[in-house]
């Protein structure tokens, strides 16, 4: 798919971070009402997440293999997508390299135009251009409009992650 009129998709580099930050910040917002209450594990507020999250970034993009892909309208960030690539996986038969789609952000009313989409598309080719096959996304458990994207893409629930605090055997 295309990316809708009047949007480009471009391969960005850490000097961007600072166009991502705002859409990164309003996708932890949107997680905040679709992130499942975990007792004793409360979400990070929005500076604490991002003070986490842009530093993984900053490593992440550290490795040349990382891709992470801003979408424009009129030169305006209106989504990205944040690739890192792993080696092969020891569980399945996968390439000697696979991908894991960190983050894929649109704001809110942007959504359903085809943006999150198109840069999904760029992913897949950026990928598979050097080689990789194979591609991990994760999503909130409760995240089901990103659940009903990646499963229209041909994904499937692989691997649940539980958390909760840790139990004391001895209380």
């Amino acid at each position: 798919m295309p990316p809708p009129a009047g949007v480009r998709i471009v391969r960005a580099g850490a000097d961007r971070l600072p166009e991502v930050e705002p859409l990164a910040r309003a996708l932890h917002r949107h997680h905040l009402t679709v992130d499942p209450a975990i007792p004793g594990v409360p979400p990070r507020d929005e500076d604490g997440w991002w003070r986490v999250r842009s530093a993984r970034y900053r490593g992440w993009l550290a490795d040349p293999a990382t891709i992470m892909l801003l979408a424009e309208d009129d030169g305006a960030a209106v989504g990205y997508a944040f690739v890192t690539v792993h080696d092969e996986d020891d569980s399945h038969r996968t390439g000697a390299r696979f991908a894991e789609l960190q983050s894929l952000a649109v704001p809110e009313d942007r959504r359903g135009g085809g943006i999150g989409t198109a840069l999904l598309h760029q992913v897949y080719r950026e990928v598979r251009a050097v080689g990789i096959a194979e591609m991990v996304i994760g999503v909130l458990a409760t995240n089901e409009p990103a659940m009903r994207l990646y499963e229209r893409e041909g994904f499937r629930p692989w691997v649940v992650l539980t958390m909760g605090t840790v139990p004391d055997p001895d209380a």
